[in-house]
């Protein structure tokens, strides 16, 4: 299902690290993002898609075709849920930062331009639609500091080496006293329920605070601790 010429395995690190380049310089870049996801994924993608599909909640949502953009856009049934929600802490995350559901769709573009079958192609935009509802699960900010904790913990769940590029060349950018954080961030990941498989559809009704226990995410101490100390302290 996932061999063949419609998916590239092959890693492509030089063309990696110059949108590492260019993200660093323009974080509001989200399309190099993506670009340096699929010169870097190697095979990863298809141990996570084969792990997700031979899960239990996976096959389901691949047999029911389920939509998490769906469900994160729908605002009206985000507003009913109960404060301290994840529903509603994402809602309330997403409209502080003025972003939309759907924000990341055209970034994503050069990801998906490959043909893949259709429950691929579901799982990658299911993957891409979760980043900000992760950012709220872990409790890691949009800031500099606050993307790389985040791409830090979820490389111990996708193994794309993509990622720990953006993470490694990032260092450089942020005071020694925050790489620390950087370090938890990548150990809380390796501790905590694998990301991909989580049905994030029945995790909005959940308290936040629920949610993170069931999930085993430990709280971002030394982020916390060190963020405020440099915001705006990033170099560029």
């Amino acid at each position: 299902m996932l061999t063949g010429p419609a998916l590239d395995t092959r890693l492509r690190p030089f063309e990696a690290i110059k949108a590492v380049r260019r993200l660093l310089n323009n974080p509001d870049d989200t399309s190099q993002v993506f670009i340096i996801f699929r010169a870097m994924r190697g095979r990863s993608a298809q141990r996570t898609f084969r792990r997700f599909a031979s899960s239990t909640t996976g096959a389901a949502i691949l047999r029911d075709r389920r939509s998490l953009l769906a469900a994160l856009e729908n605002s009206a049934a985000l507003a009913q849920l109960p404060e301290g929600s994840v529903g509603r802490a994402y809602a309330d995350f997403m409209a502080g930062q003025n972003l939309s559901a759907d924000g990341l769709v055209q970034a994503s573009q050069s990801w998906e331009q490959d043909t893949v079958p259709p429950e691929v192609s579901l799982f990658r935009e299911r993957m891409r639609d979760a980043h900000d509802l992760n950012h709220v699960l872990t409790g890691y900010g949009r800031d500099p500091l606050g993307e790389i904790c985040l791409l830090a913990f979820m490389y111990a769940h996708t193994g794309n080496l993509g990622m720990a590029m953006i993470v490694v060349m990032g260092l450089t950018r942020v005071p020694a006293a925050a790489r620390p954080a950087v370090i938890e961030a990548w150990r809380n990941g390796r501790k905590a329920s694998w990301f991909p498989g989580q049905d994030y559809e029945a995790l909005l009704s959940r308290p936040l605070t629920v949610a993170r226990r069931e999930l085993s995410i430990n709280d971002p101490v030394r982020y916390r601790a060190v963020k405020p100390q440099i915001d705006g302290g990033m170099t560029a």
